[in-house]
């Protein structure tokens, strides 16, 4: 299965929507307005909140926790390198390999692939695509798609 994610490019907060592979509306992620560090809060197509993506402060490099049902389920951790980003994941036992600042990427859980996700050229705004082996991991593979922007958008700042 699929996920389109596209950023809007005329919004005041940084804002997604989410679609699947046949172009139906699955979530919408929106930031808080006027917080100190990233708060993005993940909305289902009935509007229900499923997760929320928060920026920890007082860090070095940027950390985010993902929470689901108000339980922290993990985190992402920029690393310091001097030419590519590299992240420590801590989330869902997953881990993640290949090219951030291309945006093309998978994410492994032991030796078997869980998701690939690359960016879409061409597109007004951000677009990244999310291939998922397995549809019970869409809602954990969209929220780390998700930190990971916000860590890179944190990170270039």
């Amino acid at each position: 299965m699929k996920l389109l994610i596209k950023q809007r490019v005329f919004s005041w907060t940084d804002t997604y929507d989410v679609y699947d592979e046949y172009g139906n509306a699955k979530y919408f992620v929106k930031a808080e307005f006027l917080t100190l560090g990233h708060r993005l809060h993940v909305y289902d197509a009935a509007h229900r909140e499923v997760g929320v993506i928060r920026e920890k402060l007082m860090t070095l490099l940027p950390v985010f926790e993902i929470e689901t049902g108000g339980a922290v389920r993990g985190r992402i951790e920029k690393r310091f390198t001097l030419f590519k980003p590299k992240y420590e994941v801590d989330f869902n036992g997953w881990r993640a390999e290949g090219d951030f600042m291309g945006w093309d990427y998978d994410v492994y859980s032991g030796c078997s692939a869980v998701l690939h996700i690359s960016k879409q050229l061409l597109h007004w705004g951000d677009t990244y695509a999310i291939d998922i082996v397995d549809p019970a991991d869409e809602l954990m593979g969209l929220l780390l798609v998700i930190a990971i922007d916000a860590a890179n958008c944190t990170g270039n700042n």
